[in-house]
């Protein structure tokens, strides 16, 4: 296994839930880190950016009081993604407020900069960048990045094209830190394959989307239960980045997912409260046909520790 920095060193499960645009918020991050994996959101989902230090205080201050009730299991630490796009007009106050608050774990995305990470180490918090590739894990590397979310084929959101297999080899061979892998995890048994590839963590986050915490419509919460891999459409239209998306709610907002047009980067805006264009459209990667239900994330994560096991077990 790697080498891991705390506190990444003693999760009670080798889980991180991704950052959902959006959908996190700190009902469900608080609930996630209380059964046992590292939650996150993005800093964007305060909205407006005056709300992100009342959600960092009510995060912090919850598991604190949490820990203090619970020594003998403490709850897993949280991260907050980063942007770091030119268009995210936020960046340099969100993070002043994330290191203000001592934000344990940052997921950066979109961009790698020294000074992003170099702000975060300055109070000793880590930092996961997350890549499609083997070149931009290198980038990322050299500019000072902790470790990596290797954002494979199948993942939702912004994810890549590269095989989960290809990706963690091809970085294994010279980065030995910490590794989570993304990309159409939604059972204990797929974590467990995340580890025996050579990753430290699997990274889950369409089946977070169907819980109870989550920040999402009820109708799509109910779409990822009813869908299965073959609704999932990869397309770049709706931010200038290819992701991928339920193909229902393309066809909902009357267009026909098989036919959708091209876009491009330059249509990429993270500017802060500005109003999105496709809000309607759900992403989700192919990992959804696991889900059978909506569920509280506790009840979840529970299932998930149950299949991990008996992975485990089926191995022996």
């Amino acid at each position: 296994m790697s080498r891991l920095p705390a506190p990444l060193n003693n999760l009670p499960l080798p889980i991180i839930g991704s950052p959902l645009f959006i959908i996190s918020n700190p009902k469900l991050v608080i609930a996630q880190c209380q059964a046992g994996v590292v939650g996150a959101m993005p800093s964007l989902n305060a909205r407006p950016a005056a709300m992100l230090e009342d959600w960092l205080a009510e995060i912090t201050e919850t598991l604190a009081a949490y820990n203090l009730a619970h020594p003998d299991a403490p709850a897993a630490p949280f991260a907050i993604n980063q942007i770091v796009h030119k268009s995210n007009d936020r960046l340099e106050h969100d993070m002043e407020l994330c290191v203000k608050y001592k934000v344990p774990i940052y997921i950066t995305s979109l961009g790698a900069r020294e000074d992003i990470f170099a702000a975060a180490h300055s109070y000793g918090g880590v930092v996961l960048h997350d890549i499609i590739n083997n070149k931009f894990a290198h980038k990322a590397i050299e500019k000072g990045a902790d470790g990596l979310v290797a954002v494979a084929a199948g993942a939702g959101g912004h994810a890549g094209v590269k095989s989960p297999f290809a990706l963690i080899q091809e970085i294994r061979q010279w980065f030995d830190g910490p590794l989570a892998l993304s990309g159409s995890i939604s059972t204990g048994g797929a974590v467990l394959a995340a580890q025996a590839m050579g990753a430290d963590f699997a990274y889950i986050g369409s089946a977070f989307i169907a819980t109870e915490e989550a920040n999402a419509a009820q109708a799509y919460k109910q779409s990822i239960v009813d869908s299965n891999s073959d609704d999932i459409v990869y397309s770049n239209l709706f931010t200038g980045v290819h992701g991928n998306y339920l193909a229902p709610s393309i066809r909902a907002a009357g267009m026909d997912p098989d036919n959708l047009p091209e876009s491009d980067a330059s249509k990429m805006n993270f500017g802060g409260d500005k109003t999105k264009a496709w809000k309607d459209i759900w992403g989700c990667g192919q990992g959804i046909g696991a889900v059978t239900k909506v569920q509280t994330a506790g009840e979840y994560i529970k299932q998930l520790k149950h299949e991990y096991l008996e992975a485990k077990a089926r191995l022996v």
